[in-house]
């Protein structure tokens, strides 16, 4: 199954992806967490120490490796480079997870970044339309890195927003990209929900087809967003509210 994971910064996304791939392997399914989005701190949150992380680069900034499967760094470069060893070779196994740095699609300035860009493309194609594990995307709030091929490889897209008209105007931007992409489904979390009215801001803006999980504020899920992850998942009755929604995710809750 292929999750991507998407949101405007600071909704909630990476602690929501960390915990959704730890649910996932300890049901001994064998998970794949890539980091997708530059800001985010998937890694960390998932439990690995600054000091891997700090030695294991977002695979867009290994200029030699890129220009080796590009075929050199002259103008011209093949458009679909082998990228199936990448993976095994600069993944961090942690049991039935696995952790993976991508990095994002490039823009912008006076460089041009068609070389990574179509390098990231490659992998992305890879993971979606190749991979056999349970992939989580950990995305930007844009989902710039599907293409409309490999959006259709993924299952299911998850936005994670807070009840604010900002959040859930990104939301919509993300969900119109989708569309446009024929990424087959759509959902939305609600996040950091402290009341009955942040509630009914969220119920009255999407359908309960498409929200279809409330998270509600919580110290330990703000705690693990700002400290190492430590592995273990939250307990007591968020456990039980967010175990619902990853099931709604799998489809077990359908």
């Amino acid at each position: 199954m292929k999750i991507a994971i998407s949101g405007k910064g600071g909704v909630g996304k990476t602690t929501f992806a960390a915990n959704l791939a730890r649910w996932l392997s300890k049901k001994a399914i064998t998970v794949l967490a890539v980091d997708a989005d530059p800001d985010a701190s998937l890694g960390t949150l998932l439990g690995i120490s600054e000091d891997v992380l700090e030695d294991l680069k977002p695979i867009v900034d290994m200029k030699a490796l890129i220009e080796d499967r590009m075929g050199g760094s002259g103008t011209y470069y093949a458009l679909n480079p082998n990228v199936d060893d990448i993976l095994d070779d600069y993944s961090i196994p942690m049991g039935t997870l696995r952790f993976f740095r991508m990095g994002n699609i490039k823009g912008g300035g006076t460089s041009c970044y068609c070389k990574e860009n179509s390098f990231l493309q490659a992998l992305v194609n890879s993971l979606i339309l190749g991979e056999q594990d349970t992939v989580i995307l950990d995305m930007g709030a844009g989902i710039e890195q599907l293409t409309r091929g490999t959006a259709q490889g993924v299952d299911v897209l998850v936005i994670v927003t807070e009840p604010t008209k900002v959040s859930a105007q990104t939301v919509k931007v993300i969900q119109k990209l989708a569309l446009e992409l024929g990424i087959p489904r759509v959902v939305v979390i609600g996040n950091k929900v402290r009341n009955s009215k942040d509630e009914n801001f969220l119920r009255d803006r999407f359908p309960k087809e498409q929200l279809i999980g409330i998270i509600p504020y919580s110290d330990e899920l703000m705690e693990m967003s700002i400290t190492t992850g430590n592995g273990e998942l939250p307990a007591g009755s968020l456990s039980a509210q967010l175990d619902s929604i990853y099931q709604e995710i799998i489809g077990e809750g359908r």
